[in-house]
């Protein structure tokens, strides 16, 4: 079966294992799944609040997205990317930017194609590849290269067949950045072999220490070869929204706007209105200051208290996960690697985390860690995972 190929399922199992502890009593931190803790900021949930009680806007939408969304986001690509986009041909409007990943290989793939994705990599990059049939060729991202792709690592044979290469700077599970030369080698290969790029650029406002994340489309010409995702889940804490677009080349937009087209009828409007107030709020109020700085101070403070409770963690430099080593200790699994460290941790502590072969097989011998609790409860189960390392109970 197809499901049976979807990496998701890790989700539904950390979600029983939190049962188990629950039926314990043991009070739960759940560091695992990526969802924002925070609300949109108080003018976008007055703009939706109303939307909806307006009496317009209960239609089936376009969908592609409404004019009006699609011109301010096209506006704000301009503002914060210098990029120049054409709103009614070089865009799409989605259901979050995982229904354009999860559908894109079934508009401009045929069964038995190939499409190259990052391992370890968000589960929909190869979930929707068994969807569509299509093959995957598996581009390992390996903590000696600082987790960055070797693209001449990429056998001429795999570029031949290759319709899409895809990958998400910075990322998830690993927040990787790269610079514009990194973007304009992967477009130069592209072009050589007809292949087309897809960037996943969901974290785009979540940099830190002045990191600010780019947008593939910020090389001249970048838009005859690529595509990219934006999302206002992480961003504007909208994860509940659902909400997000599409954006780059045309071939690409028209085929998942046809293929959408026959599937759904696009975003509820009064959302569309609430995502148009996010981006002008991102653009026109020098007082906002966004998601970032909250995630920033909350990676600070749990890489330091996980450090002086003995587990020393890589500090990204952007997005709302850690990326971590197994820690050594004399209590931690002797064997089943990651995902029975992950099950022994939550139902010995409480604290969920997600394993790291949950993202490929790369990704064994890992744990990703989301900064979705407040700074108090991230203390808490900093000092939780201290006990469990040095045996205590």
């Amino acid at each position: 079966m197809k499901l049976s190929q979807m990496g998701s399922s890790i989700f539904s199992e950390v979600a029983a294992w939190k049962g188990e502890t629950l039926k314990s009593r043991l009070d739960v931190i759940d560091l695992g799944i990526g969802s924002p803790d925070q609300p949109p900021a108080l003018e976008i949930r007055q703009v939706l609040s109303d939307a909806v009680l307006g009496e317009r806007g209960y239609s089936y939408p376009a969908s592609k997205g409404g004019a009006a969304f699609r011109n301010k986001a096209a506006a704000w690509m301009k503002q914060r990317f210098g990029v120049t986009v054409d709103a009614d041909h070089e865009m799409v409007g989605l259901m979050g930017s995982q229904d354009g990943l999860a559908h894109l290989a079934l508009a401009i793939c045929n069964p038995g194609d190939l499409a190259i994705v990052p391992d370890p990599g968000y589960p929909i990059y190869s979930g929707s590849l068994a969807i569509a049939g299509v093959r995957p060729w598996m581009l390992p991202l390996l903590e000696e290269n600082h987790f960055l792709p070797d693209l001449d690592s990429i056998p001429d044979k795999v570029w031949r067949e290759a319709v899409f290469i895809l990958l998400n700077f910075p990322g998830n599970p690993v927040s990787t950045e790269v610079d514009i030369a990194f973007f304009d080698k992967l477009l130069t290969l592209a072009k050589k072999w007809d292949v087309l790029v897809v960037h996943d650029l969901a974290y785009s406002e979540m940099g830190f220490d002045g990191y600010r994340p780019i947008s593939i489309l910020q090389v001249p010409g970048a838009s005859d070869t690529a595509v990219e995702f934006h999302s206002f889940s992480k961003s504007f804490n909208m994860a509940g929204c659902r909400i997000g677009y599409m954006v780059g080349n045309r071939e690409a937009v028209a085929a998942l706007q046809e293929l959408k087209s026959n599937i759904d009828y696009g975003v509820f409007e009064p959302i569309q209105e609430a995502a148009i107030a996010a981006l002008d709020l991102a653009m026109s109020d020098e007082s906002y200051k966004g998601v970032a700085g909250i995630y920033e101070h909350r990676r600070n403070v749990f890489v330091e208290a996980l450090a002086q409770e003995g587990w020393v963690v890589p500090q990204p430099k952007a997005t709302m996960f850690i990326w971590a080593p197994l820690p050594c200790s004399d209590f931690i699994p002797r064997s089943g690697g990651s995902r029975k460290f992950a099950r022994e941790l939550l139902l010995k502590t409480g604290v969920a985390l997600i394993p790291g072969d949950a993202f490929g097989s790369q990704g064994e011998g890992y744990v990703r860690i989301a900064l979705v609790e407040d700074e108090e409860r991230l203390l808490v189960a900093a000092k939780r995972i201290g006990r469990y390392l040095r045996g205590e109970r």
